[in-house]
């Protein structure tokens, strides 16, 4: 795959050479001698069409907040951006870290041109004006229809996809060639193999996975953040009986399922395969067959699985001209385009949201991870939010009560005593403690 992006550029030009060459000759007057019999023309070449330049909008310095800012990534965006005609300003991780960090420096620094990454439950808050510096322009890409359901329309436009999975193994070290299949989420608590469970409240995948979690026990009526008291339950049950470990290998669910310590396991999407093409560097018992599992496979799950869609959004920034705005304006719509995000998505085994980009990085069919259905966007009933929207207004008050109640202690000395839960004040949960 790492050739194609130039074999496809190759061949467009190849195709635009060859639309250029092919010219009609002219009509012969039927009353002129034939050719033969006519007087040579002189052999003149037609002038060529100067050709069209790419209009360079590097002096303008476009700022950019993003929590997809691994060093490496940073740099790889920099880079293409100047060889395409843009100068940019982004910081990587060692200066922002997270979305949290990355959301409050752009609305405190208030000097953001382009907002990009983050998931819906971020950008939903910028949409509905949660952050008082942060306004989106009115703004069309000409790629928006490619990204389908992933938009605020006239706002911000999905750029890359990803979701939690569920995996198992089918060898002796798990189910021995039962094939899992649940309902929702939560029914892992009594699948009868053992799990890999996250071992702290925060992260964006360990929000996702819980998010995932807590899917099936929705009720807008609760006071416990909108999530009934059977969900907290069942989350406390996933807790308690899961396996982890404070090993930072471990947490994010590959290795322990991986090395044959759990049956049952969570990761992230984008780096799946990528980790099971190396899985015997760091195991004796390691998962086999990337794109054809051969001791592993998917939980099947009925409801499906919590997808997130990081977007590009241009932000209204204070005194910046109609020419600067231009330049950004350009950037973004670079940024996004087919070619820009299947070479992104090639280069960090990301899964693009742009249809004609996955086209070209994946031409043989859509991985199956990726044809999980999505409740991120399914509507919450008695509401009027998606689920993405739900979690974004009630994040806060769910992480409070797993930090309030003691969810995902690192240490078995450290495990807290299940809450009484008939007895439990959730005004007090849901709110920071002091």
């Amino acid at each position: 795959m790492k050739k194609l992006l130039a074999i496809v550029l190759a061949l467009a030009m190849v195709l635009s050479l060859a639309a250029c060459a092919d010219s009609k000759e002219p009509a012969r007057d039927p009353e002129a001698p034939p050719a033969a019999e006519a007087p040579a023309a002189p052999e003149t070449e037609a002038p060529e069409a100067p050709a069209e330049e790419a209009k360079d909008y590097s002096g303008y310095t476009i700022r950019i907040y993003s929590n997809s800012n691994s060093t490496e990534r940073a740099t790889w965006l920099v880079n293409e951006a100047r060889d395409a005609g843009f100068t940019i300003s982004l910081d990587d991780n060692s200066v922002i870290s997270g979305d949290t960090a990355a959301i409050q420096a752009a609305n405190e620094n208030k000097d953001g041109d382009i907002l990009f990454g983050l998931n819906e439950t971020r950008w939903s808050q910028v949409v509905g004006g949660t952050y008082e510096n942060l306004k989106l322009i009115d703004w069309t890409p000409s790629w928006a229809a490619e990204v389908g359901e992933y938009a605020y329309p006239g706002q911000a436009y999905g750029l890359v996809i990803q979701n939690v999975l569920m995996l198992y193994r089918n060898d002796e070290l798990g189910t021995n060639g039962e094939a899992l299949h649940f309902q929702h989420w939560a029914d892992i608590v009594n699948c009868g193999y053992s799990w890999y469970r996250q071992n702290k409240v925060g992260g964006t995948t360990n929000g996702n996975i819980n998010s995932a979690m807590l899917y099936a026990f929705t009720d807008p009526a609760s006071p416990a953040g909108g999530i009934s008291v059977d969900g907290w339950k069942t989350l406390w049950a996933y807790c308690n009986g899961g396996t982890f470990s404070s090993d930072d290998t471990y947490k994010y669910g590959f290795d322990p399922l991986n090395k044959g310590d759990v049956a049952v396991s969570t990761f992230y999407s984008s780096s799946l395969y990528g980790k099971i093409d190396a899985a015997a560097e760091s195991s004796e018992h390691p998962l086999i067959g990337a794109m054809e599992p051969e001791n592993w496979g998917l939980v099947e799950i009925d409801d499906g699985t919590y997808y997130i869609a990081e977007y590009l959004g241009i932000l209204d920034k204070a005194g910046r001209t109609e020419e600067e705005t231009e330049a950004v304006k350009a950037f973004a719509e670079w940024f996004g385009s087919a070619e820009v995000q299947a070479a992104w998505g090639e280069e960090f085994d990301s899964y693009p949201c742009n249809a004609a980009a996955a086209t070209i990085l994946y031409p043989d069919g859509i991985p199956a991870i990726y044809t999980i259905k999505n409740f991120a966007l399914t509507t919450v009933e008695g509401t009027d939010m998606t689920y993405a929207e739900y979690v974004a207004a009630h994040s806060s008050e769910w992480t409070n009560i797993m930090t309030n109640l003691g969810f995902y202690w690192a240490d078995a000395s450290a495990a807290v005593a299940e809450p009484d839960w008939d007895n439990l004040d959730w005004a007090t949960l849901t709110q920071k403690a002091e």
